[in-house]
């Protein structure tokens, strides 16, 4: 089994506390190379528990997000010139070339894809034209997954977990987008302090009005780029080198600084969230959850859903009967001694914690 450490980009692999050493939550549900979420593959699941198309296309998977690089890794992916790296060098490249998204501290998607993003409904997976300008279509990969940022690092349609499961590799997003701003951050008061007078490095939280640039995939006006670059215009992939080469020379206790009290927040909730979801054990007391949604196949068997959208367990039909003498009034064991007693049927502490971790039952 691999590290937590070991699913992130290399560059943190002196930056991060021994926390990340242990062993990462093996998703094998989620199989990339064979999308268990594609309508072409044999493992896609239940396509529609709650009514809704969710499988996606082939030719996207889940690559319809646009992710946000940091300067330093940016930097990084720059400064690798193996021959792997050399698709991705060529798009980072032409990304930055193009001046849309472009920033001293960012490399991101341009302004007019995130308003699609928060703006559209169910396109998830499913839309053609919002798909990664990183991804590789011939082979289905990734050409800077090397050098990926927090979401596309902790993202996954299905979890061996299910709900604990999620709430972990969410919460490792969390502190990991809080490393990004910081480290971000340093590299600019190393190189451009200037950047920080007019607050440019503030979080972003909302869509601002899109501009006739935005609306035309066009690059800012000459002048507004030139006053954003300062006397980097034109020299850009030398700032980003630059910025690599300053988070390389932060130590770990220096990034824990950088964190401060907000870090040790999120590692602390972090560190509980990966027992759950490691170490899982079964409530005293559970009741079947009412706002789980239930369908019935063709074949007499139930799916069940809750947790996820792109999830849910599949029971023979008779188990649904089973599931509702969970009322949350009783112990667990008492009512499997019921059942037993009753209906002559036993439900194995395995297959409940199961239904747990997807919130099928859940503590009352």
């Amino acid at each position: 089994m691999s590290s937590i450490l070991s699913t992130l980009p290399a560059l943190y692999q002196d930056l991060l506390p021994a926390f990340f050493r242990k062993d990462a939550p093996t998703e094998e549900k989620a199989t990339c190379s064979n999308c268990a979420m594609s309508r072409a593959s044999a493992q896609a699941t239940v396509e529609s528990v709650d009514g809704a198309e969710h499988l996606f296309r082939p030719d996207t998977k889940c690559c319809t997000y646009q992710p946000r690089l940091p300067n330093y890794l940016v930097g990084a992916l720059l400064s690798d010139d193996s021959p792997q790296m050399a698709e991705g060098r060529r798009r980072i490249e032409a990304k930055i070339d193009s001046r849309i998204g472009v920033s001293p501290q960012w490399v991101k998607p341009p302004a007019k894809f995130n308003h699609l993003y928060k703006n559209a409904h169910q396109f998830f997976g499913r839309a053609s034209s919002l798909r990664c300008p990183y991804y590789a279509l011939e082979s289905g990969g990734c050409t800077i997954w090397a050098y990926r940022e927090s979401v596309c690092s902790t993202f996954f349609c299905k979890y061996v977990a299910g709900r604990d499961g999620q709430r972990f590799w969410m919460s490792l997003k969390t502190y990991l987008t809080l490393a990004e701003f910081q480290l971000s951050r340093h590299a600019l008061l190393q190189l451009m302090p200037e950047f920080f007078l007019d607050g440019r490095d503030k979080a972003e939280v909302a869509t601002g009005p899109l501009s006739v640039e935005d609306l035309d995939d066009a690059a800012p006006p000459a002048k507004v780029y030139a006053a954003l670059w300062k006397g980097y215009a034109g020299m850009e992939k030398d700032f980003y080198r630059a910025c690599y080469d300053a988070v390389r020379a932060v130590s770990r206790d220096g990034l824990e600084r950088m964190l401060g009290l907000d870090g040790t927040i999120e590692q602390k909730v972090l560190e509980k969230l990966y027992t759950q979801a490691s170490a899982p054990t079964l409530p005293r007391v559970l009741r079947f959850n009412p706002d789980a949604t239930v369908k019935w196949l063709p074949d007499g068997s139930v799916a069940l859903g809750f947790y996820s959208e792109y999830d849910a367990v599949a029971l023979p039909g008779e188990a649904y009967s089973l599931l509702v003498e969970f009322t949350g009034q009783k112990p667990v064991e008492a009512v499997r001694q019921h059942l037993r007693d009753h209906k002559q049927a036993d439900l194995d502490p395995d297959i409940l914690l199961e239904l747990h971790r997807h919130r099928i039952l859940i503590e009352p």
